[in-house]
């Protein structure tokens, strides 16, 4: 004969309950990813997206699961109350709203530490708590449901397998229609209201004989209130800035800001600057924009086909595409070119776009060209793997003889901070017969390689059409010829590029003054 089912106590675990447990378990499943994953990209305005910012936030949610685990099995054998867990249930729903607003202030103030040390206390302030009280979900609800089953591992395998599936429901939606669909506060305040509502189904539905229900009525008001008015939030207004365009996309968000009443024009990035346009002449006024163009024009005997790895806003593309050139772009982003026709002038009909990584079309493509331009860019540093020997392989063999490759990059020169300059520098020499280094020291690096024995301007570079506000750094980044240590870093391969971690203090520092200067408009 059948056991009766219980719940503690003498009360029976109906079977619509045992359903609502294991829905609970998959939404907290889900839930878990999405803010382990959610939180990662939260943050990454401020610290980043480096291995190290992953690294803090993999580490401080399975510090949380096993710290969960461990307090749900405590908890629940001190009393196995159901009501018990969906308070906690709603604690996390509340920590969850408040660390959206908590986020930049948290950020900020860790961004006066190291960048591992800033990465792990940012990530834990603000998502250890609510992950840690999600987790409490699986061995409470493993402790009820084994009181009313006769095998208790038949039990856990079924909670464990929903529980996972949530996981990777979580993990779909997060990556797949979340994160490029909503703002990142969007995403959080709705999590936390599905985990609201998961509790008030309870108290209202099962938990009503037990004590009052008004007590998480009001909780859960309270949570979804503040949440629902934070979801909608109003551009960026202020007297240097107005925000005139803000999107969500899988590469961070997307940010276009005109200053006071001039005429000036910012393209952000997760809050970091990448390119300013002067909308009265239609041209941009950052250095990079000419001296890529430019030093292709400079270097490069003959330009017909052209490749450029990097929409940016399309700047570089247009300024060769107008020239009568064929080009290429590949941007791994599929939202920047919605947003640089409408707010750059970029026209899509006059260059071929290809939406993909790279390297993926490194890898695949068979054409041949005169140029490539490398300029690709997540945050404040370029994807690694774009840096290494084997990219290099790849780009010159898609090189006609006596092309030139242009790349832009962030780096440094000071003896002890050079590693990501003198690494790159070597990784090209090992590809390249010939690599020169242009900068003025102030911040970007320029490198332009070719199979050619010896680099030199086959043309004088050009600069009566640079924009004003740029022409002096032109001038003298055409000027400056640089080298780095010979003993210094070393050639980056697929299998082994330290980059992120050698060249972090120097990446923390860009992200630190532009973070910084971001909070100041």
């Amino acid at each position: 004969m059948k056991k009766p089912t219980t719940s503690g106590g003498d009360e029976l675990l109906p079977t619509g309950l045992r359903r609502y447990l294991y829905g609970t378990a998959a939404l907290t499943g889900a839930a878990i990813m999405i803010v382990e994953i959610l939180g990662a990209k939260m943050l990454s305005p401020y610290i980043g997206t480096s291995h190290f910012v992953w690294t803090a936030q993999i580490a401080v949610t399975l510090v949380a699961l096993a710290s969960g685990y461990y307090l749900g099995g405590r908890l629940v054998d001190r009393s196995p109350r159901l009501s018990r867990l969906y308070w906690c249930i709603l604690a996390a729903a509340a920590y969850l709203v408040i660390s959206v607003p908590a986020c930049p202030s948290v950020a900020y103030a860790t961004l006066q530490f190291d960048l591992a040390a800033g990465s792990l206390l940012a990530s834990a302030f603000l998502f250890f708590v609510p992950l840690c009280l999600l987790a409490m979900v699986g061995p409470f609800v493993v402790r009820v449901m084994a009181q009313a089953l006769s095998s208790v591992g038949g039990t856990m395998g079924r909670l464990t397998a929903v529980s996972t599936l949530g996981s990777v429901v979580g993990t779909l939606l997060i990556g797949y229609a979340l994160i490029p669909l909503l703002p990142n506060s969007m995403t959080m305040y709705l999590t936390a209201a599905l985990l609201v509502v998961a509790s008030l189904g309870y108290f209202l539905v099962w938990g009503r004989g037990q004590r009052s229900v008004t007590g998480p009525i009001v909780l859960g008001l309270l949570v979804v209130g503040p949440g629902w008015l934070g979801a909608r939030p109003e551009p960026l207004r202020s007297g240097q800035a107005r925000e005139i365009y803000r999107a969500n996309s899988d590469f961070g968000l997307m940010q276009v800001l005109d200053l006071g009443e001039g005429t000036s024009r910012l393209y952000l990035n997760d809050y970091l600057v990448q390119n300013t346009f002067d909308t009265a002449t239609g041209q941009s006024t950052s250095l990079f924009t000419y001296m890529l163009h430019g030093l292709a024009q400079a270097y490069a005997s003959n330009i017909s086909e052209v490749l450029c790895i990097g929409l940016g806003v399309g700047i570089v593309p247009m300024q060769f595409a107008r020239e009568g050139k064929r080009v290429d772009v590949i941007e791994i982003n599929p939202r920047v070119a919605e947003l640089a026709e409408r707010f750059f002038n970029f026209e899509p009909a006059l260059v071929h776009l290809t939406i993909g990584d790279g390297r993926y079309y490194l890898n695949r493509c068979r054409k041949q060209y005169d140029v490539v331009v490398l300029d690709a860019f997540l945050g404040d540093s370029s994807p690694s793997h774009l840096m290494t020997q084997e990219t290099f392989r790849e780009i010159h063999r898609l090189l006609r003889p006596g092309g030139v490759l242009v790349i832009n990059s962030f780096g440094n020169f000071e003896p002890g901070r050079d590693f990501f300059t003198a690494s790159l520098h070597k990784t090209l020499r090992a590809v390249f017969p010939s690599v020169k280094i242009h900068s003025n020291r102030g911040g970007n690096v320029f490198f332009v390689a070719s199979d050619r024995p010896e680099l030199a301007f086959v043309r004088s570079p050009l600069v009566d059409h640079v924009h004003p506000a740029a022409k002096w750094q032109v001038e003298s980044c055409y000027a400056s010829i640089m080298e780095t240590h010979p003993d210094h870093g070393m050639v980056l391969t697929d299998d082994f590029n330290p980059v992120e971690f050698h060249d972090a203090r120097n990446r923390e520092e860009i992200r630190r003054n532009l973070a910084f200067a971001m909070r100041s408009r």
